[in-house]
């Protein structure tokens, strides 16, 4: 069925940089499936180029194609001490021959700058970095910097935190259709799809591209990484955001509602960036399980809660779940001193 679908050929139209080598891989979880009597999958998209990847190289291979087709010289976004999102934009932006240039903040009042993780990453690749107090303040330096450098002759191009455009939903949109192909090859009909959400973009992505394809029997579950309170605003975020998609593809016979869109917020442990020795106990458990990493921001949290529902019965034994792995591997060396506690 899969293949390409009635509508994905829309999505291949707009302009997009070839960021990284495509499919990423499927692997199968063989100890945890016999453990939960689940099939258990991972889309290892935390294993593509360029340097450790994750859910943002997609996202960015669209906002970056953008940015080239239409000639801008310089690049402006913001993000965390832990962004990866942050990373991948100044890596692929040298790639590029584009300036870079991240205002940065940290994640919590008491977390300090150290040059460690994804942060040492930014400098090597020699981001133009500009520290503020917090994503308020954030906001309001990309667009005084954004005034600046076209005084100085650049024509800057601004993405949002995490990539959160319609171009950024894109990415994930095109993600499903190399996802569903990869798991027909191996006779895998999945009933879950299960991630880490943040600003929601990938999880609009994902659902909007389950529609594209018109695939009804697949729910997409996203694991809240930021704050309990603010699920409700996420979820008008996300739908908002496919309705934008829709809109620049063009396309009528798409619709979205409220239904389509299924968090979980109970395992944030208190907040964006925030971690306890029990997450750190589990993230170690799962890599001496089954020899996968995850990450103590979003992965972790998010593998912590697709376990539990399995256990409480939200997602019943003997059903095929997929696990987008979306990276953010460098913060585990930004938090390496909670490991070796």
């Amino acid at each position: 069925m899969y293949l390409g679908g009635n509508l994905i050929w829309k999505l291949i139209s707009f302009p997009r940089i070839d960021l990284f080598t495509k499919p990423t891989p499927v692997e199968k979880l063989f100890k945890l499936s016999s453990e939960y009597s689940v099939d258990f999958f991972v889309k290892r998209d935390d294993v593509m180029e360029p340097w450790f990847g994750g859910n943002k190289a997609r996202k960015l291979e669209f906002i970056f194609g953008e940015i080239v087709s239409k000639k801008y010289n310089a690049v402006i976004t913001r993000g965390s001490y832990y962004s990866n999102h942050v990373r991948l934009t100044t890596i692929i932006a040298r790639k590029l021959g584009i300036e870079p240039y991240i205002v940065t903040y940290p994640p919590n009042p008491e977390t300090k700058l150290f040059y460690q993780g994804n942060v040492l990453l930014n400098k090597i690749f020699g981001a133009n970095i500009i520290e503020v107090r917090d994503n308020a303040e954030a906001d309001r330096e990309m667009f005084y910097l954004k005034n600046e450098l076209e005084k100085q002759g650049y024509k800057p191009y601004i993405i949002p935190v995490g990539g959160s455009t319609p171009l950024g939903v894109l990415g994930y949109a095109l993600a499903v259709f190399e996802l569903m192909n990869q798991l027909k090859s191996m006779n895998v009909k999945p009933k879950y799809i299960v991630h880490a959400t943040g600003t929601g973009t990938t999880q609009a992505g994902l659902i909007l591209g389950l529609k594209l394809l018109g695939v009804e029997d697949v729910r997409v579950i996203g694991i809240n990484t930021e704050k309990k309170e603010l699920e409700e605003n996420l979820v008008s975020t996300i739908i908002e955001l496919i309705q934008k998609t829709v809109d620049l593809l063009k396309v009528s016979n798409i619709n979205i509602s409220e239904n389509d869109v299924l968090i979980y917020s109970e395992y944030t442990f208190g907040g964006y960036g925030v971690v306890n020795n029990e997450l750190i106990s589990f993230i170690k458990n799962i890599a001496r399980k089954e020899g996968l990493l995850l990450d103590p921001v979003y992965t972790g949290k998010a593998f912590y809660g697709l376990l539990d529902l399995i256990e409480k019965g939200e997602i019943p034994r003997g059903e095929k779940i997929v696990f987008i792995h979306t990276g953010g591997l460098p913060i585990l060396f930004q938090m390496f001193d909670k490991f070796i506690e």
